[in-house]
């Protein structure tokens, strides 16, 4: 507004006191031109400063204010660079034409055809930039305050500004990198706009003992309290690949702020060592391990014998043994753990062995006209199978895994041992089997007893078993 008020000023003094001035110019300038042409000039200069200063105000008007509350952002500087400068060439041709109405525009411009060429083949580079440059504002691929990825040397960081020749990218070292826009044009641009959740990859390891159930879910919560971590998103954590030393996982999670993702990659790397800490969990790194006893040792991962031991005798199925007879049934128990969904046993599958529930829980299920129905869930110290061990007979229902199970399997032969040196066991398992399969069929009334039942089990066991 003042220079607005000064160059006001200076119009009014020239356009009042044109004439007294033009007297003084010819009295006391010795110079070629005529005053006429001088004071013309000063009207020009005048003119120009005032069409300058009235362009600012419409630019600041346009794209400041109406711009903003329309668009709901600033119009990009080169665009407004551009309209300031064809609305002041506008003006000052104008101003030019009426101040100077003998000059022949036209010819001037024809004259310097020649010096044109000249210039823009000079000039090539500057305006292939400057051309890049608008169509980057045209398309809008990102904007002031994103994180990109651009050039062959793949700069990263936060856009700080756009111009006419260049983009300008504030590295994560606090670099200030330049890219040409007739560059940044012919590459390939990675975007991570700033009001957008924008995800990041962390991997880690873990051994193949550690359970993948327990590993997802402990880092899961780890990871998803972090700092700049979006909570609108919950973060994934899945299996990457089984690698040679260990189960290789990728956690995925949401960032509130991409431009900080340095610094929170280390804290999510930091929760989940601290994770691991707490749950007993172990990172996996390159080992060889030479087993010269393998009898000796305990496979990692395999529970411990005592507890074995204690799982078999609450079952009830083996109450009649000793306790050094549960003691070689628990090593020679198979352990297997199955995942959420998986079937154990499915129906119809021939099988000679039973299965204790060591941990977690199992569905039983059967099919009745093609639709699968639930008749039992079984929990931990519960058995299934007993059938298809001492019998023979075909699985008669599916097994499935309602979470993470782990189950111990008795063969065919370890039972067999335990006959052979005792063959007082198959009377006293007949009966107990026969009262279960009672009790499950519920249909005590329909039945002459459990001692019927248990005589042709004490049968089947004998002849699967080879016993005399």
């Amino acid at each position: 507004m003042v220079a607005t008020a000064i160059v006001a000023l200076s119009i009014y003094l020239i356009y009042g006191f044109a004439g007294a001035l033009e007297t003084y110019l010819g009295s006391h300038m010795k110079i070629r031109a005529s005053p006429d042409t001088i004071v013309h000039i000063l009207k020009l200069i005048s003119l120009a400063a005032l069409a300058y200063l009235v362009v600012r105000a419409f630019r600041v008007l346009i794209f400041g204010l109406v711009f903003r509350l329309r668009s709901g952002y600033e119009a990009p500087t080169l665009v407004r660079n551009i309209f300031s400068i064809v609305a002041f060439t506008a003006l000052f041709f104008i101003i030019f034409s009426q101040l100077f109405p003998a000059v022949n525009l036209g010819a001037l411009f024809t004259t310097s055809a020649i010096f044109g060429v000249i210039l823009g083949l000079a000039l090539q580079d500057t305006l292939g930039n400057f051309f890049s440059g608008i169509s980057l504002h045209a398309d809008r691929p990102f904007q002031v305050g994103d994180v990109i990825t651009v050039g062959q040397q793949k700069h990263t960081g936060v856009v700080e500004s756009i111009s006419w020749r260049a983009i300008k990218i504030r590295t994560f070292q606090n670099h200030v990198v330049l890219v040409s826009n007739s560059s940044a044009a012919k590459e390939a641009i990675e975007v991570c706009p700033r009001n957008n959740l924008n995800a990041r990859l962390v991997y880690f390891s873990a051994l193949y003992t550690d359970s993948p159930a327990k590993t997802i879910h402990v880092v899961r919560e780890a990871v998803r309290e972090a700092e700049n971590v979006s909570q609108k998103i919950t973060p994934i954590v899945r299996i990457r690949n089984l690698g040679e030393s260990g189960v290789e996982y990728e956690v995925k999670y949401w960032l509130e702020d991409y431009a900080r993702y340095n610094d929170t990659d280390a804290l999510v790397r930091q929760r989940i060592w601290y994770a691991f800490r707490r749950a007993k969990l172990t990172f996996c790194f390159p080992t060889r391990t030479i087993e010269l006893e393998r009898k000796l040792r305990k496979p990692p991962g395999e529970p411990d014998s005592s507890a074995l031991i204690e799982r078999l005798s609450a079952v009830d199925i083996f109450a009649p043994l000793t306790v050094e007879e549960t003691t070689t049934l628990a090593q020679a128990a198979v352990r297997h753990v199955f995942a959420q969904g998986e079937m154990v046993i499915r129906a119809g599958d021939a099988g000679s062995s039973m299965f204790v529930l060591h941990n977690g829980r199992v569905r039983v299920q059967v099919t009745e006209n093609g639709i699968p129905r639930t008749v039992a869930v079984l929990n931990e110290g519960d058995f299934f199978g007993e059938m298809a061990l001492f019998t023979g007979e075909p699985r008669t229902a599916h097994v499935v895994a309602l979470e993470e199970t782990e189950v111990l399997e008795i063969g065919h032969e370890a039972m067999k041992k335990l006959f052979d040196t005792n063959p007082d066991l198959v009377e006293s398992l007949s009966h107990i089997i026969a009262e279960r399969r009672q009790a499950l069929a519920q249909r005590a009334e329909a039945r002459t007893g459990p001692t019927d039942e248990s005589e042709g089990l004490i049968a089947a066991i004998k002849r699967f078993f080879r016993l005399s």
